[in-house]
Order: structure tokens, then sequence, then C-alpha cells
């Protein structure tokens, strides 16, 4: 063969290499960059209701592309035996704020939070039948009855104030209780995240005056300033605040009347009448 056509295939079959090797590298980088690395990390294997313990039934593992979330449960055990404090998912990712602390356990005190109290608050069958006092939404505390400083206890002297606004829901279900003849009866009661000091204004208002809830939206925060309604207002009348005294009837002095005094001689003797101004004669 040719020693000048041997030089010129070897030379061809190096470029060739070269070339596939360059687009190798090309079309490698382009395919690694559309694979992105998945990280496995802890999930629910059914829906897990708010309270629940959880066991390793209730546990299962997902792929998510790229970083784990922040908190992300890695592995099973890290989960196991820790109460849940809000609902999760089938399917979600079980992170570290849904779960109460270790050696906290279930139930409703492990979602309530430091410095928080849960305190009950019974309501009327609407309220618990509508739905709304679920947990986790935000609702204000109306009272109304008869405030301190009225001269009688009838309704027409009834007033309602805002207690408490934006309070938190924690649950909400029916309890068992008995009525005056000693028959049970379901009762709905409502958990509702409190200070100690709100807890103690709930307490003392749930024991003598009406509870209401009122559903707020979760995004409004902003506390309005009222100062409440009374029965006088809901007819068009002014109201007179609490603690201030009503206008006082003042009785007037009944006037003066004028005596008229006529004096009659008769001889050497003297007398006198006196006549009122109305007519009387004194």
């Amino acid at each position: 063969m040719n020693r000048r056509l041997t030089v010129i295939l070897l030379t061809a079959f190096v470029i060739a290499i070269a070339c596939s090797y360059l687009v190798y590298r090309v079309v490698g980088g382009r395919i690694g960059a559309g694979r992105q690395k998945t990280t496995q990390v802890v999930a629910a294997a059914s829906d897990i209701k708010l309270g629940t313990v959880l066991r390793k039934v209730d546990l299962t593992t997902v792929d998510i592309v790229g970083a784990a979330p922040q908190g992300a449960i890695l592995k099973p055990a890290d989960a196991i035996g820790r109460g849940v404090i809000s609902n999760i998912y089938s399917g979600e990712p079980i992170l570290e704020s849904r779960l109460a602390p270790k050696g906290s356990g279930g139930g409703l005190a492990a979602t309530i939070p430091d410095g928080m109290r849960a305190c009950a608050v019974k309501v009327d069958e609407v309220v618990g039948v509508a739905g709304f006092a679920t947990p986790g939404m935000r609702v204000d505390v109306l009272i109304s009855g008869n405030p301190p400083g009225t001269q009688n206890n009838s309704t027409q002297a009834w007033q309602v104030r805002t207690l408490l606004q934006n309070i938190e829901v924690l649950s909400a279900g029916t309890d068992i209780q008995r009525d005056a003849e000693g028959k049970p009866k379901q009762v709905q009661v409502v958990n509702l995240l409190v200070t100690p000091e709100q807890a103690e204004a709930l307490s003392l208002a749930s024991n003598q005056t009406k509870i209401q809830l009122v559903l707020r939206n979760p995004l409004d925060t902003k506390l309005a300033k009222t100062v409440g309604t009374d029965l006088a207002q809901l007819y068009g009348h002014a109201a007179v605040p609490v603690g201030v005294p009503g206008p006082r009837r003042v009785r007037r002095a009944a006037p003066a009347s004028h005596v008229y005094v006529i004096e009659v001689f008769n001889g050497s003797k003297k007398s006198e009448s006196k006549f009122a101004s109305h007519g009387e004669t004194e």
C-alpha cells in the first residue's frame, strides 16, 4: 500500500476519534444536566389526622428531585412514636415542624406551643354543625349579657362586646354532659389557643355571659376597635356607655306665690286680709 495513503487514513481516523469524543462530551453534558439528583425522604402512607402518634405502617418513602425540603425527615426511625400537630395528607413529605417533640406523645396537648393554653368553649349547635370552627381557623369571641352597674337584669339592658380577636381554633367536636335531670346530652365544644390572661377572661365569660364565635379571614390580622352594641342602638336610640350615668332630672322649686295684703279700718279697729296670687285666701 502506498505510504502516503496510509498516513492520510491514519490522520482521518485520529480526527474522527477526536470529533466523536467532543460530540460525546457535549451530548453527555447536556444529558447529565437534564438529569437532576433525587433525594429520598419520609412521607405519609395515608392521610394522618392531628394528634396521631406515628407508626411504621403510617410511613413510606418518596424521591424528591433536587435537595430535600428544609426540616424533612430522612429516616423513618426519626418519626416513629411522635405526635402529629397538624393534618398530613397521603404522599406528603413529613417535616419536623409538623411533628411534636420526641417524648411529648400525641393528642391535643402536643399541639400547644410554649406559653399558650388550650381553653374549651361551649358553642351553639349552629357553629358546630356549620363546620367553620375547624383546626387552624381564626375566630373572634363575642360575649353578650348585662354589664356591671345595670339596675336590672332584664334583656333590655344586654350588651354585646368583642372579648378576643384573631384566636386560633385547635379542635372542635362534641362532649357528653348531663342536664338538670341527669340525662346525658351532646354539647358542641371548641378548643381555642389563647394566652394565660386570655384563658382567665374566657373562663369568666363562659360562666357569666353568653359566648358566640364569629369567623374571620386567616390573612386578616388587624384588631378592630369596637365599643360594643346594646338594644338601644339597634332601635335607633343613643346608647349610654357603661359606667357613665344618664341625664338626671332636676326638680325645680315651684315659684313663690305673691301675697296681697289688704288693710281694713272699721272705726278704731284694724283688720288685714291676705290673698295669694293663685286665688287662695289666707
